[in-house]
């Protein structure tokens, strides 16, 4: 059986991981847009209450408390962040991409759930495992956790510089001199550096990144799923600011259940 399949809504797609089954959950297709994510919550389950964020690109995650707390007392029409971590149950979480990876989280035992935009530099600044630590802090253990990562540019096709590969790759190899910690990355088993042809420049894989980074917590493979999917390769389905510099993005968002064991 396949772990990611098509959705359809209405003559257009969306997909979704097998390993959030239990979660009302999809990352949607450009086909969706401009649909905002109070338009795209009743796809997925209608009376949930939806919770988005303006995207900064750094690794703090919000509470749905947080978010209400943080616009009750700035004049901001979203909160300044970059995850979302559910409390209760029916909170619809989103988050928007282009490139940059999507990452829904859910804790098999809770019901409870996380959205993530995990680009280079939120993954550089550990998002993923910060929204763990607010996971773990609201009642999860590492092994109920399940993680799908969306669709998002490929490493084959992502180009960038040294010290941004160094930076990222500095999440997994720490050291002070980035050419140890490029070696080091490349001579890795299924490494998430390839080379480029121009000088200075590396091709990085942001996702296995993240996959590495997970391993580093204890996080075993079978919790993890990356979608088959680059969104630089894929323009019938997905927006790429790398292809097109347009600021056009999907939506990605999942539902928290209340676990009827508990």
């Amino acid at each position: 059986m396949d772990i990611w399949n098509w959705q359809n809504w209405e003559g257009m797609t969306y997909l979704t991981c097998n390993l959030l089954a239990p979660w009302p959950h999809g990352f949607f297709t450009k086909q969706f847009w401009p649909r905002q994510p109070h338009e795209l919550t009743p796809i997925l389950k209608p009376e949930a209450a939806t919770y988005r964020l303006k995207q900064v690109h750094g690794n703090v995650v919000l509470t749905p408390q947080e978010v209400d707390e943080y616009l009750h007392t700035s004049n901001e029409e979203f909160a300044l962040a970059d995850g979302l971590v559910s409390q209760t149950p029916l909170q619809a979480l989103w988050v928007a991409s282009a490139d940059c990876t999507p990452v829904l989280i859910g804790d098999i035992k809770t019901g409870q759930v996380a959205a993530l935009h995990a680009g280079w530099r939120g993954t550089a600044a550990k998002i993923v495992p910060e929204a763990i630590t607010k996971m773990q802090s609201e009642g999860s253990n590492l092994q109920d956790l399940r993680f799908a990562l969306g669709p998002a540019i490929a490493g084959e096709v992502y180009q960038v510089s040294v010290e941004v590969a160094a930076e990222i790759g500095n999440t997994i190899i720490s050291h002070h001199d980035q050419n140890i910690i490029i070696e080091s990355l490349q001579n890795l088993p299924d490494s998430p550096l390839l080379p480029d042809s121009e000088p200075g420049k590396i091709r990085v894989d942001v996702r296995k990144i993240n996959y590495l980074q997970l391993q580093q917590l204890g996080i075993k493979s079978e919790q993890i799923a990356i979608a088959p999917y680059c969104t630089l390769q894929t323009p019938e389905y997905f927006f790429s600011y790398r292809r097109h510099q347009e600021k056009k993005v999907q939506w990605s968002g999942i539902v928290s259940y209340l676990n009827p064991n508990l």
